[in-house]
């Protein structure tokens, strides 16, 4: 499942990125949001808008779109 689809609240890890050499993509990255990394979504704005993310101990937002490039796997 993509970031753009998880259930608020739930925990995840990210397991693969897809564009990584789309500068908005490589900024992200810069910013922690990388294989391995443990992300949940903690907000969602209607209408399809951003999502405000808790990845390791912050909070980022990022717009829906770019959220669709980063496929996680739900921790259990």
């Amino acid at each position: 499942m993509t970031l753009d689809q998880l259930p608020k609240d739930r925990p995840a890890v990210i397991r693969s990125i897809e564009g990584e050499r789309s500068p908005v993509v490589l900024r992200l990255m810069e910013m922690g949001m990388v294989r391995g990394a443990p992300v949940s979504v903690r907000k969602r704005a209607p209408l399809g808008g951003p999502l405000e993310l808790r990845v390791r101990d912050y909070v980022l937002s990022i717009r829906a779109a770019d959220a669709k490039r980063f496929v996680v796997e739900v921790a259990e």
